[in-house]
């Protein structure tokens, strides 16, 4: 990885980490919206992202853990399907819908939707029902749609605007 890379990377993560802090009310709850999984999308301009909203995500569960917002377990189960819809969404970089990156949403929704959806039953529940993981999901997808949707828009401003596009290579 060189220099540039390691510095993306970096700042990925950083960011990522930086606005679930400044909006805590929103990442860490049960029912979220977690702004920073806009950033989901990046994977499809650069595969330095992948890494970045690992370790992002990490240590975003991490410092939620320390503020008592989020339990241990979501250091590993949030951040494991954050790298895999990272990686599945660098798979889709090339499809485009109406030249939006609309088919790279559908991993970060689907992956955080059933693993943290599954993650919440079993933690908050007495049992696991199908009733409640499907709450669980279906709350979780809502706002990943709302973010992805966001990283879309991200996308599609970084490809139309040759500065920051030049950025990336």
């Amino acid at each position: 990885m060189n220099t540039k890379s390691l510095a993306r990377t970096a700042l990925i993560a950083a960011v990522y980490t930086a606005v679930c802090i400044a909006l805590p009310f929103l990442s860490y709850n049960v029912i979220q919206i977690r702004f920073s999984e806009a950033l989901t999308l990046l994977p499809v301009l650069m595969p330095e992202a992948i890494i970045g909203l690992t370790i992002g995500c990490f240590l975003s569960n991490l410092i939620g853990t320390f503020l008592g917002t989020t339990l241990p377990l979501d250091i590993f189960v949030g951040t494991f399907a954050t790298f895999l819809a990272a990686v599945v969404t660098r798979r889709l970089a090339g499809l485009r819908w109406n030249r939006l990156a609309i088919p790279a949403m559908l991993p970060p929704i689907l992956f955080n939707a059933l693993i943290v959806g599954a993650e919440l039953t079993y933690l908050y529940s007495n049992r696991f029902t199908v009733e409640i993981f499907a709450f669980n999901a279906v709350t979780i997808a809502i706002g990943q749609f709302i973010s992805c949707a966001l990283g879309v828009v991200l996308v599609w401003l970084i490809e139309k605007n040759p500065s920051l596009k030049r950025h990336l290579q």
